[in-house]
């Protein structure tokens, strides 16, 4: 077991400075910009009605051909091959996020809940296009990953402690940012070239922004063998966060919602990348 494999069980976090060559650099600012320039179904603001652009994108159906060379012919998949301890990588999908001016924090949440799937072999690498200071970069609590899953925000601009769920489905979210001292948050300053690496399952949220520094991130998600199908209360897919979008059932995501839990994830049309 490598000692990437290993950290990534065990925290369910990694960052690995200057991990992308500047030619993977360049293809990775290809790709967020011809999806921000080919809005798709997922594509619209976050926390509508608050200050600031907090705009993203995401499972668009029609990205793959843009994508491709990055995906395929980049270290990336072998990154999560790594990560996964298998050989094994498709890509469930890709999402791009714009921040400018000054935007408040993105609520704590895990990524896991708002999706059809489970598994250790699951991975979200966020790719910073403009340097980030610690400060107001992605936070994490390691370890969280493992368990349990709460109830996952809403993503409600005037409530941030609003819940998706019904009470009762899931153990309601901790409200980890009035009581940061008693938890073990971390979080990097980052350069573009360096990536994060997180398991979808994680406790996360984003620092504030501010105006003068525009930011923009593209996160790929990734899984391999150890993936499982699973149910979820909303029917597999969340409005809140832009997936449940009309695309006319094209995207892989959606055929999945209706497998029955605890099948391998797999379908067709997920871009196999690895081997």
């Amino acid at each position: 077991m490598n000692e990437l494999h290993a950290q990534f069980h065990r925290d369910g976090v990694i960052f690995i400075a200057g991990a992308l060559d500047q030619r993977t650099l360049q293809l990775a600012t290809e790709a967020f910009q011809w999806t921000y320039d080919h809005p798709g179904p997922g594509a619209g603001s976050v926390l509508l009605g608050t200050p600031g652009t907090f705009y993203q994108d995401q499972a668009n159906p029609d990205c793959f051909p843009a994508y491709r060379t990055l995906l395929r012919e980049t270290c990336l998949p072998d990154l999560a091959a790594t990560l996964f301890g298998s050989e094994s990588v498709w890509l469930l999908y890709e999402q791009i996020w714009f921040k400018d001016g000054n935007t408040r924090r993105t609520p704590w949440h895990q990524d896991m809940p708002y999706l059809p799937v489970t598994g250790d072999d699951l991975c979200v690498m966020w790719i910073n296009l403009e340097p980030v200071a610690k400060e107001v970069s992605l936070e994490f609590v390691p370890g969280s990953h493992h368990g349990p899953l709460f109830n996952p925000s809403a993503f409600n601009p005037n409530d941030v402690s609003a819940a998706l769920f019904a009470p009762g489905v899931l153990p309601p979210l901790p409200d980890i940012e009035s009581a940061r001292d008693q938890w073990p948050i971390t979080s990097w300053a980052t350069q573009p070239g360096d990536v994060i690496i997180f398991h979808p399952a994680m406790l996360h949220g984003g620092a504030p922004t501010f105006a003068g520094q525009p930011r923009r991130t593209l996160s790929l998600r990734f899984f391999g063998e150890r993936a499982f199908c699973a149910a979820l209360p909303h029917g597999g897919l969340a409005d809140v966060d832009g997936l449940k979008h009309r695309d006319g059932g094209r995207h892989p995501l959606k055929k999945m919602v209706s497998m029955a839990p605890g099948t391998l994830f797999r379908h067709p049309d997920f871009p196999q990348l690895r081997p």
